[in-house]
């Protein structure tokens, strides 16, 4: 089996890529090769920075097609990785432009009435609790923490889409799952064991 990590100039390339050499996962890196993409059994989308500058950068090159096609049309299973996962939703209030759409969910800011007590972003480890049963998430510590670093987060329009959530002021989505559709708002690759573990799962879940 292998993986493709998609690259367009907004990811974590080199940490997800050391994290799959550390797990002995085979991948490559693609950007605009439809057919590597298609022929993957599994899809890493990740992400740093600003929703709308990675949205023009996805539909000028054309990768937004080729990712609908390979999730929509061939469903091959997708991990988007905090702006990532961002992307794979309808819309963002990160600069009012459409997402790739295909999950239904938004992005919208974390607002708070006393922000000097909650910082934005949510920055640092927090604990995560389980909505749903699932290889990915079965095998993980019952006290597993991940790695946040966001100012958005993402409002599923379905609560059983909800795989993991996490709190920061409230309850938020940590995780989606729906079908081939798995996104995390934290970094699993910067996540040591807890992160390590989720990476198995997904490599196994799309062997």
């Amino acid at each position: 089996m292998s993986l493709v990590i998609i690259d367009y100039g907004m990811g974590n390339i080199g940490s997800i890529a050391n994290m799959l050499k550390h797990i002995s996962v085979p991948y490559s890196i693609e950007s605009t090769n439809s057919e590597a993409i298609y022929q993957a059994d599994g899809i890493i989308l990740p992400g740093v920075g600003n929703f709308a500058k990675a949205m023009y950068l996805l539909n000028e090159t054309g990768i937004s097609d080729i990712i609908k096609e390979a999730v929509l049309g061939r469903k091959i299973p997708i991990l988007g990785i905090c702006l990532g996962m961002h992307l794979m939703c309808d819309s963002s209030e990160e600069g009012n432009v459409k997402g790739l759409g295909l999950i239904k969910a938004d992005v919208v800011k974390f607002k708070f009435d006393h922000p000097s007590v909650l910082k934005i972003p949510h920055m640092g480890w927090s604990k995560v609790k389980v909505h749903q049963e699932h290889d990915l998430v079965n095998s993980l510590d019952i006290d597993s923490r991940f790695y946040f670093v966001h100012s958005y987060f993402v409002k599923c329009k379905e609560a059983s889409d909800v795989l993991l959530s996490a709190v920061h002021g409230s309850e938020f989505t940590a995780s989606f799952l729906k079908d081939n559709l798995f996104g995390c708002q934290f970094h699993p690759e910067k996540s040591h064991k807890f992160g390590i573990q989720l990476f198995r799962n997904f490599a196994q879940w799309c062997a």
